[in-house]
C-alpha cells in the first residue's frame, strides 16, 4: 500500500487575527486549527474586546495572546516580534480583518470619500501584505497565509459597496503574493465564505435579506457556518494541500455559481 500523509497540523504554529467573539469566522478557524493539533497565537483588538477573546484563546490553549489594533503604530510588528522571540518560526497566518467607515460603506462607491477609501484599503488589504512581509522570514520551512474575502469582490452585491472594490484588490494581491512567495514554499489563499451572522456583517444594510436569498439559491440550500469555513481553511494549512496556492476558495454552499 502507498502510505498517505495524515491531515494534521501537529508540530505547526499559527497566528490567528480577527477574533471578536464566538461568532467570528476567525474563531471557527482557530478551533479547527487547534483541532488538527496546531499551537496558536491569538490577537485581540483592544481592552474592550479582551474579555470576549481571552476565554476563547484559553479554550484553544493559545500560547500567545496580544493586542493588535492596526490603527496603532507598532502593534502589528510587536506581535511578530513576540512570535519570533517565543517560537523562532511560524507556519501559518490567518488575516480576518476588514474595515470601512460606516458613511462610506453605506453610500455609493462613486461617492466614497478619499479618506474612507484609503482607510478601508489600508486596514482591509494592505495590512495583509504587511503581515506577509513580517511572516516571510519566520516561515523558514514554508507556510500558508490566509485572508478573508467575499463574493462581492467579483460580482456586485447590493449594499456591499466600497468593500467589494477593497476585497477585489485583496484577492488580486493574494495571487501576486502567491507567485512571489511560492519559491520559498509559502502558499497564499483568499477564503470566500458565504454570508453569515458575524459582527463584521452587522454593518451591511438589509443583511437579513441577503442571508435569506443566499440560503434559498445556493445548491446546498443552506448557509455555511464558521466551522465549515474553519475546517476547510485548516485543511489548506496542512501539508496535504502543499500544492495549492493563489486561489480564492468559496465556502458558500455553491452560491457563487448561481446567477
Amino acid at each position: 500500500m502507498i502510505p498517505l500523509s495524515p491531515v494534521t497540523l501537529a508540530g505547526k504554529r499559527g497566528l490567528v487575527t480577527g477574533i471578536a467573539n464566538d461568532q467570528s469566522i476567525a474563531w471557527g478557524c482557530a478551533r479547527a486549527f487547534r483541532g488538527l493539533g496546531a499551537e496558536l497565537a491569538v490577537t485581540y483588538l483592544n481592552d474592550k474586546a479582551l474579555p470576549h477573546v481571552a476565554p476563547l484563546a484559553q479554550a484553544v490553549h493559545a500560547n500567545i495572546l496580544m493586542p493588535m489594533d492596526l490603527r496603532e503604530d507598532g502593534q502589528l510588528e510587536a506581535v511578530f516580534e513576540r512570535i519570533g522571540q517565543d517560537w523562532g518560526g511560524l507556519d501559518f497566518v490567518l488575516h480576518s480583518i476588514a474595515f470601512a467607515p460606516q458613511e462610506d460603506l453605506a453610500g455609493r462607491v462613486t461617492d466614497c470619500s478619499r479618506d474612507g477609501f484609503l482607510k478601508a484599503m489600508d486596514l482591509s488589504c494592505w495590512s495583509f501584505l504587511r503581515m506577509a512581509k513580517l511572516a516571510e522570514p519566520l516561515m523558514t520551512r514554508g507556510g500558508a497565509l490566509f485572508c478573508m474575502s467575499y463574493y462581492g469582490a467579483h460580482s456586485v452585491v447590493e449594499h456591499y459597496n466600497i468593500m467589494g472594490a477593497v476585497k477585489a484588490a485583496l484577492e488580486s494581491a493574494t495571487r501576486y503574493m502567491a507567485a512571489e512567495l511560492g519559491p520559498a514554499g509559502i502558499r497564499v489563499h483568499a477564503i470566500s465564505p458565504g454570508p453569515m451572522r458575524t459582527r463584521a456583517a452587522s454593518g451591511i444594510a438589509h443583511f437579513d435579506e441577503l442571508l435569506e436569498r443566499a440560503a434559498g439559491k445556493s445548491p446546498m440550500r443552506g448557509l455555511a457556518t464558521i466551522d465549515d469555513v474553519g475546517m476547510a481553511t485548516a485543511y489548506l494549512a496542512t501539508d496535504a494541500a502543499s500544492m495549492m496556492t493563489g486561489q480564492t476558495l468559496y465556502i458558500d454552499g455553491g452560491y457563487n455559481i448561481i446567477d
